[in-house]
């Protein structure tokens, strides 16, 4: 085998469906295999707080993975600041603990209840006392992209016709208006999460691997190889290309 490459796609809280990933891709690459994972490790499912510590244990074990950051870790760290902040880029009336965005589940998942009546200065009092520091230092420093060949892995997309070194942050983690619509080749193949579809897809300038594991649905797997990828599916890979026309 040359030199394959992993990337699963938004997590969302879903611990089960993560070790059952984890456990396809090791059968299919071994203990070693690389993996990339794209962002936004907490939000919607039950088990923030374990995804979490398992992405950061495997990491600070040596295991040969890279967490990419996602707008929903960076929402739970900005609310955990000493004065917490809600991200610009949600829609007016959103804030972190808006019903469709997810932050009620995640501070469930460290024994912190979110109710109507709640004040948004005890939640963050609590949640500082429950949230152990290291999974926000872990969560804070993750990096935005990550290039394996002709392969760039990032959590949303980037901006067509700026240089890599020139993307806004805000762009990397959340954009979509200007990427999805853009049809044109990319310096290189861009592998995203971030915006939910039905079943990972490939639209030849990029892939979009959030199949909307927060909701239920399965959490999806691509490998890339030799300039070719394809999907895990149980124990098989299924070539992974773009529609013929």
């Amino acid at each position: 085998m040359a030199d394959p490459i992993y990337a699963i796609g938004d997590i969302h809280g879903q611990l089960e469906m993560l070790h059952t990933t984890l456990e396809k891709i090791e059968r299919d690459g071994g203990k070693d295999a690389k993996i990339v994972f794209l962002g936004d490790y907490v939000d919607r499912g039950e088990n923030s707080k374990a995804v979490v510590e398992l992405l950061m244990n495997g990491v600070q074990s040596g295991k040969n993975w890279t967490c990419l950051l996602g707008n929903h870790d960076r929402m739970f760290t900005m609310f955990l600041e000493d004065y917490p902040r809600t991200d610009y880029r949600l829609k007016p009336g959103y804030d972190w603990f808006h019903k469709n965005i997810g932050g009620i589940e995640t501070m469930a998942s460290y024994g912190v209840q979110v109710h109507s009546e709640s004040r948004l200065f005890q939640i963050h009092e609590d949640a500082k006392k429950a949230v152990p520091q290291t999974h926000l230092d872990f969560l804070t420093n993750l990096p935005l992209t990550h290039i394996h060949g002709d392969v760039l892995f990032v959590h949303a997309g980037i901006r067509p016709g700026v240089d890599l070194e020139n993307q806004h942050p805000d762009d990397l983690v959340w954009i979509r208006e200007g990427f999805l619509d853009h049809t044109a080749p990319h310096p290189l193949l861009v592998v995203h999460g971030h915006t939910t579809i039905d079943a990972p897809t490939h639209y030849g300038n990029r892939i979009n691997l959030d199949s909307g594991a927060g909701y239920g649905n399965p959490l999806s797997t691509a490998v890339f190889e030799g300039g070719k990828s394809w999907l895990l599916h149980g124990t098989a890979r299924k070539v992974f290309e773009p529609p013929k026309v």
